[in-house]
């Protein structure tokens, strides 16, 4: 059941940098506050497919189905290298530049939730994070896994909001300087390359 032990945990986790964080970040410095917003809501939705995973127990077949498990990781390598790319191409969707236009919220929102639905890490994570903090009872079992995963998923939304409007923040600063927008271009490229080689190399 919710207990402070969980919420401590699910913050820590949450907190902690990660493709999600990397994706919210670029787009606020690139396209402003609304966009990082969008970038927010969609990786946090990108969490659902894999709290109903581990609920109903899907989890547990990915974790033992190897050429699922490989199917679904290189769809998510190629992925984040694509992301890489868009970082580096010149107008590229996550290349920080002077722009005049935004990009659709749905379209940012979209690739969010992509980045966390095609790593089939996050499956076998939250089977393994929720089941210690149930109560035991199995009659109430998926209640709780739901209440908990909502409880996650309304903390990643708040934290990730917060990378936003910290990056937008430092948005102008970073706008006015051709050197600096150049060097987190090429860091945010190697960012999303690295952690695809990471997922590669991932087991089930």
């Amino acid at each position: 059941m919710l207990s402070l032990q969980f919420l401590l945990t699910a913050f820590v986790v949450v907190v902690a940098p990660g493709t999600g964080v990397v994706y919210t970040l670029a787009l606020a410095l690139g396209q402003g506050w609304r966009a990082g917003l969008w970038a927010a809501l969609g990786c946090t939705f990108g969490i659902v497919p894999h709290l109903l995973a581990a609920t109903l127990g899907l989890a547990a077949l990915l974790h033992t189905s190897a050429v699922l498990f490989q199917v679904v990781k290189f769809a998510g390598v190629a992925y984040l290298l694509y992301l890489a790319w868009q970082a580096l191409r010149s107008g590229g969707a996550l290349r920080i530049e002077k722009r005049a236009a935004v990009e659709h919220p749905w379209r940012i929102a979209r690739r969010g939730a992509l980045i966390n639905i095609l790593n089939p890490k996050l499956s076998i994570f939250f089977l393994a994070l929720l089941p210690p903090f149930l109560s035991g009872n199995a009659g109430t079992a998926t209640a709780e896994m739901a209440m908990l995963g909502g409880i996650f998923m309304a903390m990643t939304f708040a934290v990730f909001v917060a990378y936003a409007l910290f990056a937008s923040a430092a948005r102008d600063a970073v706008l006015a300087s051709e050197t600096a927008m150049r060097w987190l271009n090429r860091t945010f490229a190697a960012v999303f390359a690295g952690l695809g080689l990471r997922l590669a190399f991932e087991r089930a």
